[in-house]
């Protein structure tokens, strides 16, 4: 996969994290409200989720916890990549939605989002915490002046 491609891949999965919360915030509005909604939270999405992947290749960002998650200190055993996989990617997509904000600021709304986003993972949100946490810090350490650069 070209890098072109695998940021293409980033500013989609932005694009969808900001319309569902776009949506979500215009609905209070109504449905024309929840339709500007997602399509502006669409849009400022996909910005972000571009330039996660313009620091974090998404593809390496994969491969990097597929060779590493067994070793993580949160990996249980009787687990596998399965499980995790939508953990990590969950991480990498709401990283870019949440961008600037620290993980322990937004921990409740990943919370509540994470059962209609685990897809086939058996992890619940207990389980599945540590590793979405693992992949924001991961994008953190590659993206100059964001929140949790400290490690808070």
């Amino acid at each position: 996969m070209s890098t072109k491609k695998d940021h293409s891949i980033g500013e989609g999965t932005g694009a969808v994290a900001g319309a569902v919360t776009g949506a979500a915030v215009g609905s209070a509005a109504g449905p024309v409200g929840t339709v500007v909604g997602a399509v502006a939270g669409g849009a400022l999405g996909a910005k972000a989720g571009g330039s996660v992947a313009e620091a974090v290749n998404p593809t390496e960002y994969n491969d990097y916890f597929h060779s590493n998650y067994k070793n993580a200190s949160y990996y249980s055993s009787g687990r596998d990549w399965s499980d995790y996989e939508p953990a990590y990617k969950y991480g990498y997509d709401t990283y870019g939605q949440y961008q600037g904000q620290r993980f322990e600021d937004v921990e409740t709304q990943l919370e509540r989002d994470w059962d209609n986003s685990r897809a086939r993972s058996r992890l619940a949100w207990a389980e599945a915490r540590d590793a979405v946490r693992d992949g924001w810090h991961h994008i953190e350490r590659a993206m100059p002046g964001d929140a949790d650069r400290d490690g808070r």
